[in-house]
């Protein structure tokens, strides 16, 4: 069954075949709590707001169609449900403590062992800047940023998700790019 097609497994599922539905979960959790993380700054929450977006696709399968790629839609439900997290977080006060770069097990960094102790502490060290001024963008930036270079959207793709043209998010993004690079130079990163 994993050689389907994820439209395939929504028509199994809307049929009742549960084991098509958690396959499509297993396709895609892992990239949708990476993109929720990105965004929220918490692992806890992207998990949770990622689960919300599964319960949400499975609730509303009849009325799903395949006019778009599948991970476009959920990827477009999982960025509202994580727009509506933020703004809600920002009127009761809660605000992300939570640092983009904290090691935890979203995070799997995979290192050369070849790599001599300097060089992966120097990788680190722009790991670490780059997570910290991404969390210094704005939510618009931040998402067309992650989407693109960290889970490798097409432009197209993204405009779907967040429902504008795709001239608009080759803008968006680079204008992101320039204000990452900004914030970068801010947190002395301007040898990277």
């Amino acid at each position: 069954m994993s050689d389907l097609s994820d439209w395939d497994l929504v028509a199994r599922a809307r049929a009742g075949d549960t084991d098509a539905f958690a396959l499509l979960v297993r396709r895609y959790q892992s990239p949708l709590i990476h993109f929720c993380f990105r965004m929220a700054g918490s692992l806890e929450d992207a998990q949770d707001i990622a689960q919300d977006s599964f319960v949400r696709v499975y609730r509303y399968i009849d009325r799903l169609r395949p006019d778009a790629k599948f991970s476009t839609v959920l990827f477009g439900m999982a960025r509202n449900l994580t727009l509506n997290f933020l703004r809600d977080s920002k009127r009761r006060g809660r605000g992300i403590t939570m640092s983009l770069t904290r090691d935890d097990e979203s995070e799997h960094v995979v290192e050369d062992s070849t790599a001599r102790p300097d060089e992966s502490a120097r990788i680190r060290e722009i790991e670490s800047l780059i997570g910290a001024a991404l969390d210094e963008l704005s939510a618009e930036h931040r998402e067309v940023l992650v989407l693109r270079e960290l889970q490798g959207m097409d432009y197209e793709s993204i405009g779907e998700i967040i429902e504008c043209p795709s001239g608009t998010v080759k803008s968006r993004i680079a204008r992101a790019r320039e204000q990452l690079r900004i914030k970068l130079i801010e947190l002395g990163g301007e040898f990277l």
